[in-house]
């Protein structure tokens, strides 16, 4: 185990260096088993208050990185799905692709009107969108909750699918309907609301992903807009940095 030493003459304050510093360890595969250093052990290895340990401990569990359970203490957070970035991946095909079953189960399917997502879609406010929200499981356990609008003419050959094992570009396909090629996604960290909460089994203090996508056809023009609140526990985002790696994005089944 090798520990860096913290810089008392540094401006970053030293329970962001710890946490820097703890982000490190587990990069490079410490705790493997899963275990983590108690409050006390991090105080006497990096010579800091037990408040700086807490403030760092409390941000890698905010940000995904670790998680409390009851009668463990601090554990490592091992996400089971890995998704790289930069491209236009699958949900879907992430999941099945580890051998795991994704299934859906369908929280909304209707016409709607909604002025943001209208917005987004380049549309009127009082436009007609198909809403497609769905709780997304993966090996039967609650993964994600995904939320799409379409403009009414794409979405409108949705309504009578079953989604229970399918995704929504696949149906789009199968319809001859425009899938997107293009577009840009956002991913912030979030506390979810009661609501999602209680459809993820998360607790008020988990941390989970809040994922934003705008996707256009090959003329740019917008197709879907989405939103998904997906687990930190369960799913985790990397960036290859390989020399020759393209970013660009690429159609694929969602």
């Amino acid at each position: 185990m090798t520990i860096n030493e913290l810089d008392r003459n540094s401006p970053l304050p030293l329970w962001a260096q710890l946490e820097g510093e703890l982000k490190r360890r587990l990069d490079a595969g410490e705790f493997a088993d899963g275990a983590f250093p108690t409050d006390l052990q991090l105080t006497e290895a990096y010579g800091v208050s037990r408040h700086t340990v807490r403030e760092a401990i409390r941000h890698l569990n905010k940000t995904g990185f670790l998680k409390r359970e009851r009668g463990r203490g601090t554990v490592v957070n091992r996400a089971e799905f890995e998704q790289s970035l930069g491209t236009l991946y699958s949900l879907f095909q992430s999941v099945e692709s580890s051998g795991v079953e994704q299934t859906s189960s369908v929280l909304q399917l209707e016409v709607v009107k909604d002025s943001a997502a209208a917005a987004h879609l380049s549309l009127p406010e009082d436009a007609d969108l198909v809403l497609l929200a769905r709780l997304r499981m993966a090996g039967g356990a609650p993964l994600a909750v995904d939320r799409a609008w379409m403009p009414a003419s794409i979405g409108h050959v949705l309504l009578d699918r079953d989604w229970s094992h399918t995704a929504l570009y696949a149906e789009l396909r199968k319809a001859k309907k425009p899938v997107p090629s293009q577009g840009w996604e956002r991913l912030t960290p979030t506390i979810p609301g009661a609501s999602d909460r209680k459809l993820l089994g998360l607790r008020k203090v988990d941390a989970a992903f809040y994922l934003e996508r705008l996707g256009c056809d090959s003329d740019n023009k917008p197709v879907e807009w989405r939103t998904t609140v997906i687990r930190g526990d369960r799913y985790r985002f990397v960036t290859d940095w390989s020399a020759g790696t393209s970013t660009a994005l690429r159609p694929s089944a969602s």
